[in-house]
């Protein structure tokens, strides 16, 4: 609540002056009854009686609303507009069984769906989907502006759903598939892995090309580090994994390879940090245009002041040359 003009709230001072000038000056405005006791009158007290010494209350309230009223007390917001020219991006993560290898904490799964999480987070204005793939690969959540349910989608991914093996190329055609009917003027795809390729019926250069012609660019991340690290070597009936240490190499020139056809970029993650870092630069490259305008209004209240302080003027009137009239002789 503001004031347009709060300087005419400065009259609302001399109202305690006036006042007590009033309760000066009332004794002489009223006549005096003398009696010879004043138990004579007891009893004759009425609710006019006391309702009298009340009377000029209201008009001193009805003084003090038309105060307030000339300061004009308002409501004010702003309101702003935004016009966003946002961008459609698939998440390709992969979820076969190599993803629990511990050379992160606790494994390179749990690393990844954190950083994903935190990259939708920051992509308010984009519509965002995720695809999933091992052995082969599948459309996990279409592409929504509801971060809740991508959010939900991508902290319930596991490993195990699909049958064994990497197929990067899947991952890459089933985003592009689902990228090739979206009407955004940008289309994304940010291909997370730790692996090589090795199953599908359709590899990663193919992919790519098919990207590229359909104007998706693709961002591959390699994840991961070299050398030996405990990584999952068996899955048991229950569905836990043996964990064994095995020796990790990458080959990077694949993924590289895929990133320069469509237009995007490779990185490589060995840590936390290498991969909070890479979706930051994703972030930073692909930028949704955002036009905004900010629109002020204003409502007004004087008006129901003045209404009741009129209310209130016409109570007074009738109860002072009504029933509570004062009649001198």
């Amino acid at each position: 609540m503001t004031f347009a003009q709060p300087y005419w709230l400065l009259l609302l001072l001399l109202l305690p002056v006036l006042m007590y000038g009033y309760r000066r000056t009332a004794n002489n405005r009223h006549v005096a009854l003398q009696v010879s006791r004043q138990t004579a009158m007891r009893g004759v007290k009425t609710w006019v009686v006391y309702a009298r010494k009340w009377i000029q209350a209201l008009r001193w309230l009805v003084l003090a609303l038309l105060i307030v009223a000339m300061a004009r007390p308002q409501k004010r917001w702003y309101e702003e507009k935004i016009e966003a020219e946002a961008l459609d991006i698939m998440l390709v993560m992969d979820i076969s069984p190599s993803m629990l290898t511990k050379d992160f904490k606790p494994d390179r799964l749990t690393v990844a769906k954190q950083m994903a999480n935190d990259f939708a987070s920051r992509r308010q204005y984009d519509r965002i989907g995720l695809v999933v793939f091992s052995g082969g690969a599948f459309t996990q959540c279409p592409l929504t502006n509801d971060r809740r349910i991508l959010q939900a989608f991508i902290n319930n991914l596991q490993v195990g759903r699909l049958k064994d093996g990497t197929a990067i190329g899947m991952g890459i055609a089933t985003a592009v598939n689902h990228l090739k009917d979206s009407e955004a003027k940008s289309k994304v795809a940010i291909v997370l892995t730790d692996s090589e390729q090795n199953a599908g019926e359709v590899g990663p250069v193919k992919a790519a090309a098919i990207a590229k012609a359909l104007g998706v660019k693709v961002y591959t991340i390699g994840l991961g580090t070299e050398g030996t690290v405990m990584s999952p070597t068996y899955q048991n009936f229950d569905g836990s994994f043996d964990f064994a240490a095995r020796t990790m190499t990458f080959d990077t020139k694949l993924l590289e390879e895929v990133a320069r056809l469509s237009g995007g970029q490779f990185y490589r993650a060995r840590t936390s940090d290498d991969l909070k870092g890479i979706y930051t630069e994703i972030d930073r490259l692909e930028k949704t245009k955002i036009t905004s305008a900010a629109v002020r209004r204003t409502l007004d209240y004087f008006f129901w002041l003045l209404d009741a302080a009129f209310c209130l003027l016409v109570l007074e009137m009738l109860l002072r040359w009504g029933p509570l009239r004062v009649v001198t002789s």
